[in-house]
Order: structure tokens, then C-alpha cells, then sequence
């Protein structure tokens, strides 16, 4: 199966699938058939030998009525009409004896943002595991306290298409890319460990292009070695200087997910409500945007065929808008946004974000720094931990830094930022004029269901934030 006409693999012609589903959807308030076919490749190398390889495909068809609040749905791993029929049943239960007014279709584009070009078959599956045992290589060369090396290179092709009641049929081809590298460097019983990881909607050539595996290597090894000679970290409140880029996925945890529209009809996120209201610090404006060619979040259309848009969220601190589906848009009488995705065909649509960040301000990294007496400079996150009705939130730092006298002073290790989004975004005092988005290698998880996603900010002051560490 390679042709981008998924609807021609069904064992019926179109007109037949498209009265199965105009039959589903005769009293639906919205509705559609969602049909895919994926690729997904993935390498691992690790410990001087190559540790596994995966290849697989898969395809099926989604099928929902939307009744209210209601959704009828069911979903096939085969592109069948008698499964097509047997779905159409499970779906249209949810429209019994309710007489619903079909939605209006999404608009049209031709938008493309990347290529359809499947990036599996290139470099061959020999050429990428020599690159992972060069990369394997290189690092244990680099250093006699190198420990164990990790490289894993994935790529995946996804091609949709969505079918409605009213004939609206669009389609997307999606390709991913990425590669990781990890690396454990050790001083007598001492480990630490360093990464690296870029990704995005490329081929590897155009992915490698972008940025050198060996300076990708490189990064992870400094990583690595910055954590073997940091010391403990203090504990208390203190301010806080972010760096920009990946840090940016604290503003995706503790601010984004609260402004999805699921969240706030149902009056579960610490923003339900308060559009129109300062949420932030005056100068802070964060956006969601799935338009940014190529990039591992963006969306030509998401998965209910809605393009996808620059969605200004907060703007110089008030609360414009939320991130919306179509069945949240329509409940809460606004227009969708883009935001409509789901992991697969076996999956129901949500509100999720794309590629979310905050824009640049005027302040300089140098500026920012030095206006700290006493703090911590947060270069980079790993995990974390959101309270989205709350708000609350705990975050890792992986790499990070004493602030003394506006210096950059000793690295660190184990400090968290602890705070509350809607209160952090309030003790934002400088917002740097150097916004970055992360490498393209972010995943975000909701309800089970995982898509990817990017991050992006300037660095920032955070004013008397609390921090966890290991000294008193």
C-alpha cells in the first residue's frame, strides 16, 4: 500500500463507502471517516553492538458520530466494507432518537508543510547501522571515561485521509524523523550520564543537514561531563533563569495542557474561565503554532481536517483563547483551531498542541543573568509533573548552574523547579530576545495517547521560584 488514495484499498467503490458513511452521520451534530496507513522503522545500537530493529506497517479506518457531547465510535484494522458496516452500527447507536444538524465542513488548503517523501528507504537499513556503530565509536574514542554509548536512529510515514457525510474529503503525508545519542561517562564509582536528540518531518539527509551527528555527539559528551563535576544543589526559593529552546517544555506542561479546550468546558484547568483576564506577566505571549514547515509538532491539517494555524493563547499576559477540536469548538461556540489530533486510527480526536512557545522579548541572555544576585540557571529538563486542575508542577533540571553576583557559577545536579503554572507565568520579570525552538524530539502524552509535539521559549527570569535540591 503506498498511493495516497486510501479509500481506493477498500474491497467497494467510493460511492459505496461514502452512503455507509452519510447513513452513520444522517442525525450526527459532526462526524467523520478517518482512514491511515503507517510506517514506522526504528534502530538501536547500544553497548558496541546493534541491540534491536523494528519494522512495521499498519492500517485501519476510525469512524465516529458526534451527538452532543456524546461520540459514536468504532474502528477496524482492515479496510473492508463489511467492517466498514459493522462499525457504522457501534457509531450511529449514539444518535438514537437525537436529531443533530451536521457541522459545517473545515475549510480547504493547499498548505503543504514538508515533504511526502517517505524517509525509511534512505539512508539503506546497512548504511544506518554503520552510522550508529561510527557514532558508537567516536565517543569511546573520545574519552578513556566513557562508559557505554546509546544511538538509536527511527523514521516513520503516516498518509490519512478523512471522509465526511457532506463529501468533504481531504487527506496529509506525514514523515518523521530522528536520532538519539546517550552517553554514560564515569570517575571511580561516580556515573553521569548525557544526551542528545533532533528530530523533525525531514528526510536524514535533510535531518543531518540541519545539524552533524558529530557535534550532536559532541553535546551529549559535554552534557555528560558537565554532570560528573556538578555539586549538590541548593534547596528554597529563589529566582530562576531558563534557558531558551527545551526548557520550553515546562511552559508546554504547566501552562499549555491547561489551555486546551477539554479542560476549561469542563472547568477542570486552573484557566477555565478566564479569558479576557491576566493570566501572565505583562511582555508574556505564548502561542501554539502547527504552521512552521518541517517541523516535528507541525500539521498540515490535523486529524479532523482542520488546517492548522497560529494560535496566539496569552497575549502580553491576558488569556485570549484556547486550543480547540471540533467538538469542544462547536460546545463552547468558537471556532476550531487545528488542535484536533489523535494517535492513530483506533484513537478518538482531541485537543492537543502542536509546536507551543513564547514569543521573544528585548532582554539579552547576558542582561537576564546578571540581574540574578543569587539563583539557578536551568539550561535543559528531563521529566516532570503537572497537576492540570491544580496547576501545580515539578520539573527535573538535567543540566544547570549556580547564579552568583549575575556569574554563571558550578554546575549542579538535582535541583526541580516546583511551582504553579498560572503563578509562575505571573513571576516572569525579563523575557530574552533570543527565542528557540527545541530540536524536534518532543512526545506529549494525554488520555493514553501520544503525539508529537514541539516546545520553544527565550530565556526568562522567574522570580522567586521554589527549588528542590540536596542541600539544606
Amino acid at each position: 500500500m503506498t498511493d495516497r488514495d486510501l479509500l481506493s484499498h477498500f474491497d467497494a467503490d467510493e460511492s459505496t463507502i461514502r452512503r455507509i458513511v452519510e447513513d452513520t452521520l444522517h442525525d450526527a451534530d459532526d462526524g467523520e471517516l478517518y482512514v491511515e496507513y503507517a510506517e514506522n522503522e526504528s534502530l538501536s545500537f547500544d553497548d558496541g553492538r546493534l541491540k534491536s530493529g523494528s519494522f512495521n506497517t499498519g492500517h485501519g479506518f476510525g469512524l465516529r458520530a458526534v451527538a452532543g457531547e456524546a461520540s459514536g465510535f468504532a474502528h477496524a484494522g482492515e479496510l473492508s466494507i463489511a467492517a466498514l458496516k459493522r462499525a457504522s452500527q457501534t457509531a450511529k447507536a449514539v444518535t438514537a432518537g437525537y436529531d443533530g444538524t451536521y457541522a459545517e465542513p473545515p475549510r480547504g488548503t493547499n498548505t503543504k508543510l514538508y515533504s511526502d517523501a517517505n524517509p525509511i528507504g534512505a539512508p539503506s537499513f546497512e548504511e544506518k547501522v554503520k552510522l550508529l556503530g561510527e557514532i558508537d565509536a567516536y565517543l569511546r574514542e573520545r574519552d578513556p571515561r566513557v562508559r557505554q554509548v546509546s544511538a538509536s536512529l527511527a523514521a516513520s510515514h503516516q498518509t490519512i485521509e478523512i471522509l465526511r457525510a457532506d463529501g468533504y474529503r481531504v487527506g496529509d503525508v506525514r514523515p518523521m524523523t530522528r536520532l538519539n545519542i546517550s552517553v554514560i561517562v564515569g570517575d571511580g564509582d561516580r556515573q553521569e550520564t548525557g544526551s542528545f536528540g533532533i528530530g523533525g518531518r525531514v528526510s536524514f539527509e535533510d535531518l543531518f543537514a540541519r545539524q552533524d551527528w558529530q557535534s550532536g555527539a559532541e553535546e551529549a559528551l559535554r552534557k555528560a561531563f558537565v554532570n560528573l563535576e556538578a555539586i549538590d544543589a541548593p534547596a528554597g526559593t529563589m529566582d530562576v533563569v531558563l534557558g531558551n529552546g527545551w526548557p520550553g517544555v515546562m511552559l508546554h506542561e504547566a501552562v499549555g495542557h491547561g489551555l486546551e479546550g477539554d479542560f476549561n468546558r469542563k472547568h477542570l484547568s486552573a484557566f477555565s474561565g478566564l479569558v479576557g483576564e491576566m493570566v501572565a506577566a505583562p511582555g508574556v505571549t505564548v502561542v501554539d503554532d502547527g504552521t512552521i514547515s518541517n517541523r516535528r509538532g507541525s500539521i498540515s491539517i490535523d486529524d479532523e481536517g482542520t488546517p492548522s494555524a497560529y494560535n496566539v493563547l496569552i497575549e502580553n499576559g491576558r488569556l485570549t483563547g484556547y486550543m480547540q477540536d471540533r467538538l469542544n469548538a462547536r460546545l463552547m461556540g468558537v471556532a476550531p483551531t487545528g488542535n484536533g489530533r489523535r494517535q492513530s486510527y483506533s484513537d478518538l480526536p482531541m485537543p492537543r498542541m502542536t509546536n507551543t512557545y513564547m514569543l521573544a522579548g528585548d532582554k539579552t541572555k547576558e542582561e537576564i543573568i546578571g540581574s540574578v544576585k543569587k539563583g539557578i540557571y536551568a539550561v535543559t529538563f528531563g521529566g516532570g509533573q503537572v497537576d492540570i486542575t491544580s496547576g501545580q508542577f515539578v520539573f527535573d533540571c538535567t543540566e544547570a548552574y549556580l547564579i552568583e553576583n549575575g556569574r554563571i557559577g558550578a554546575p549542579i545536579k538535582g535541583a526541580t523547579i516546583i511551582g504553579n503554572g498560572p503563578e509562575a507565568m505571573k513571576r516572569v520579570s525579563m523575557v530574552g530576545n533570543d527565542l528557540a525552538l527545541d530540536n524536534g524530539i518532543g512526545n506529549c502524552g494525554k488520555a493514553g495517547q501520544w503525539v508529537p509535539v514541539g516546545v520553544g521559549q527565550p530565556h526568562l527570569r522567574l522570580d522567586q521560584i521554589t527549588v528542590g535540591g540536596t542541600q539544606a
